[in-house]
């Protein structure tokens, strides 16, 4: 493997320059700097969770003794590619990716590739690119049987005749990730919708028809809110088959607004994911139900771990290499697993663990 060295003085000026504005620019290392330089492209700062990787991974990546030029392309496509095609021209040593759109690195990869620099897919798998070296993600179809199997309890459908009503959403189309949640869920849902035991009133099940783009809340209560007004004037929502926080608490916000909450007309299950604080909090006051936890700590450890054993010609440690074909090839993984919460245990999982304070969802 070759490792590169920072590219010149006027390079990295420029490179520093044209970037400013979407980016968070080089986190160095000070003292303990080992001379490497990680190149981290996150895909925005628009969802918490995002920003916390971002600095879980720099503090990770700085007790190692690495330099990190750490960007957020504000879930612009062109521009997170001009993100990496910078770090690549500035000679960094590794570059760990967090896609926007996991189908639209495919050039930008292969020249990483081309100047003989390691390509991380974080989280997000980036496909149709022989570049990618590793993957580090969780087990995200088991994270939608998680959501699922959530609703299937709480409604008690081994034991209940039904039906119930539920509504599907899923993530952004162009997010690899979004349809493991999405089959992973409906796994475990397609079985009693098909004994009728779950009804669809809207009839929208196809993953195209219920995905909501960029993961966008405001979008997610404007399609709960066309789903109430045509197909529940007469009959309540059961449950909401939500991918993720975000999703979660547009939907609260739809159901809220027509009522639901009240005593004679409780919140239906509503299922989420990445544990942001103002969804636990809502999870606390009773609109939301549950969120799937991953712990971004962990999988910033991982990813910085994967880092720090290539540049030292090391193993790579990873857990799956049957998985994740990118269509190119079987890309070695390291996969963790997803927590399911909810009001009885967010302490323990949440705050006792120091993932979120205490002050943060009261």
């Amino acid at each position: 493997m070759k490792v590169r060295k920072l590219a010149m003085t006027l390079v990295v000026g420029l490179g520093m320059l044209t970037l400013a504005a979407c980016g968070s620019g080089n986190s160095g290392s000070g003292a303990d700097s080992n001379g490497k330089t990680v190149g981290i492209a996150m895909p925005s700062k628009a969802l918490e969770r995002w920003e916390k990787d971002g600095d879980y991974m720099v503090s990770k990546l700085k007790e190692k003794g690495y330099d990190t030029d750490i960007q957020y392309a504000q879930d612009s496509v062109p521009t997170q590619v001009s993100q990496i095609e910078n770090m690549i021209t500035k000679g960094v040593d590794v570059i760990v990716i967090a896609s926007i759109d996991g189908e639209a690195l495919t050039d930008v990869v292969s020249k990483a590739q081309k100047e003989e620099i390691p390509v991380i897919a974080y989280d997000r798998l980036i496909m149709n690119a022989k570049g990618v070296d590793y993957y580090a993600t969780f087990d995200n179809f088991e994270v939608g049987v998680i959501q699922g199997q959530y609703i299937v309890d709480k409604l008690d459908l081994a034991n209940q005749a039904g039906p119930f009503n539920i509504e599907l959403f899923g993530g952004a189309p162009d997010d690899n990730n979004a349809r493991f949640f999405y089959d992973g869920a409906m796994s475990v849902l397609q079985p009693y919708i098909d004994e009728g035991k779950l009804v669809v009133k809207s009839g929208q099940t196809d993953f195209n028809k219920i995905a909501i783009k960029n993961w966008d809340g405001a979008t997610a209560q404007s399609r709960m809110d066309n789903l109430l007004s045509a197909s529940y004037t007469d009959e309540k929502v059961d449950a909401v088959l939500a991918p993720n926080d975000a999703v979660a608490m547009g939907v609260v916000s739809s159901l809220k607004g027509v009522g639901y909450g009240s005593s004679d007309r409780p919140m239906p299950i509503i299922t989420g994911q990445d544990a942001e604080a103002a969804s636990v909090k809502s999870i606390i006051a009773g609109d939301q139900t549950m969120t799937v936890f991953k712990d971004t700590q962990e999988l910033a450890g991982v990813a910085a771990t994967m880092v720090d054993q290539i540049l030292n010609d090391k193993e790579v440690e990873v857990n799956d290499t049957e998985t994740y074909d990118n269509n190119e090839k079987v890309v070695p993984t390291y996969l963790l697993e997803p927590v399911s919460v909810d009001s009885d245990n967010y302490q323990k999982v949440l705050i006792d663990s120091g993932y979120l304070k205490e002050s943060e969802v009261k």
